[in-house]
């Protein structure tokens, strides 16, 4: 077995393909979001040029409000740099139990439970519930995250994809089980490469008729929708029918981390047996006291929703004024479609290079192929006239290069 042209043949598959993964070595500027230092790969820290980001996930740039960096600095001089160990062996701060009951709070639940990552969430409850219930069943919608297709895999019970949104599909694939089959439904919020978003309560309304549990992902969501924070459901007032909420803190929070919000019981047996929350050690405290102030922050101000569903809204609009391809959608999701990843890939290459703006290429397996695109993420503090130089560079780009307007 020749091991290393294994790896080589491997990579050179992705590579012909078009669909190579670069990293963008970026440094963030304090205070001056959307702005960062962009470091070349050939050379030292003193090779750098300015850029402006626009595709962050830190959507409200909570990461920069000088509230949640004052809680970090706090904690570091408080407690130190880590947690010190797992959950269970040292690692349960008391940052982490008051975070752990702000989020409970936010959605209206019994308990919540901290994880490293909102993928580790998802992994870790999904096959855990998965294990608990014998017989589950999960229904799936066919455009949920990786994170959550992994643990419903990891669990190795049944399971049945069901159309994205298609509530009719639902129902027929729900009604072919026997009412006493346990049963999940597992479906997002918002859906974060088209920006589609579920029809929650009428889900909710499926699963109260076929006896089946709701586990929805608001990750998309959370901090940027609802009169707290709350996500899509607290804004369309079904927050309480939905069994099992799951977080992130890494998007509109501005931090890192996910968690699950729902009943004591749930949250307990997903602590007691998921080998993802039981075996890792926990977030560092200032991690914690950041994702903290944050949310308690959001739960008060509106004024960073309104802004950025206000920028969204307009760059949207813009781009479509100028004839590019955007695909329209009811959130806050920018996607501007491509469908091609070599192209993809030469037109943000282009950006960074000739104009300074970072846009990472998004490619399969991340979308499926032939929908490769652009994904902006305007923030509150996204200017006019950073989105004039944005569309200017892109219509220079779309000529140049000769790709298809939209219709």
């Amino acid at each position: 077995m020749d091991y290393a042209k294994s790896f080589s043949r491997a990579l050179q598959g992705i590579r012909d393909e078009g669909r190579y993964r670069e990293f963008a070595d970026i440094q963030r500027r304090r205070g001056q979001f959307p702005d960062a230092r962009h470091f070349s790969a050939d050379g030292g820290d003193e090779d750098r040029r300015e850029v402006k980001v626009w595709c962050s996930n830190d959507y409200l740039a909570m990461g920069q409000n000088p509230v949640v960096i004052a809680a970090m600095h706090e904690a570091i001089d408080a407690a130190g740099a880590g947690s010190g160990g797992t959950r269970n062996i040292s690692g349960t701060t008391h940052y982490h139990v008051q975070l752990e009951a702000e989020l409970a709070d936010l959605h209206g639940k019994e308990a919540a439970l901290l994880f490293t990552s909102g993928y580790i969430a998802n992994d870790a409850s999904l096959s855990s519930l998965v294990r608990l219930l014998p017989g589950c069943v999960i229904f799936s919608d066919e455009k949920n995250h990786a994170s959550m297709i992994e643990g419903i895999r990891h669990g190795g019970g049944a399971k049945h994809i069901w159309r994205h949104n298609d509530l009719a599909h639902l129902e027929e694939l729900l009604r072919a089980h026997d009412a006493a089959t346990p049963k999940i439904i597992a479906f997002e919020s918002v859906y974060s490469m088209d920006g589609n978003i579920s029809p929650i309560g009428d889900i909710c309304a499926l699963a109260k008729t076929y006896n089946a549990l709701t586990y929805l992902d608001e990750v998309h969501a959370v901090g940027l929708y609802g009169p707290r924070g709350g996500g899509v459901a607290e804004r369309d007032r079904v927050m309480d029918r939905v069994d099992i909420i799951e977080g992130t803190l890494a998007k509109g929070f501005g931090l890192m981390g996910g968690y699950i919000a729902a009943s004591a019981d749930i949250a307990d047996a997903i602590r007691s047996f998921a080998p993802g929350f039981i075996f890792t050690t926990s977030l560092a405290p200032a991690i914690v006291a950041g994702a903290l102030a944050s949310v308690r922050y959001l739960k008060e101000s509106g004024t960073e929703r309104a802004r950025h569903q206000e920028r969204a809204m307009t760059l949207k609009r813009r781009l479509t004024e100028a004839g590019l391809p955007v695909k329209a959608n009811p959130s806050h999701i920018v996607p501007l479609t491509v469908g091609d990843p070599v192209r993809c890939k030469a037109l943000t290459d282009a950006l960074m290079a000739r104009y300074g703006i970072y846009v990472q290429p998004i490619n399969y397996p991340t979308v499926p192929r032939g929908e490769e695109c652009l994904r902006l993420t305007p923030s509150p503090i996204h200017s006019d006239a950073e989105m004039d130089y944005l569309i200017d560079a892109l219509n220079t780009l779309w000529a140049e290069m000769d790709l298809a307007r939209a219709a």
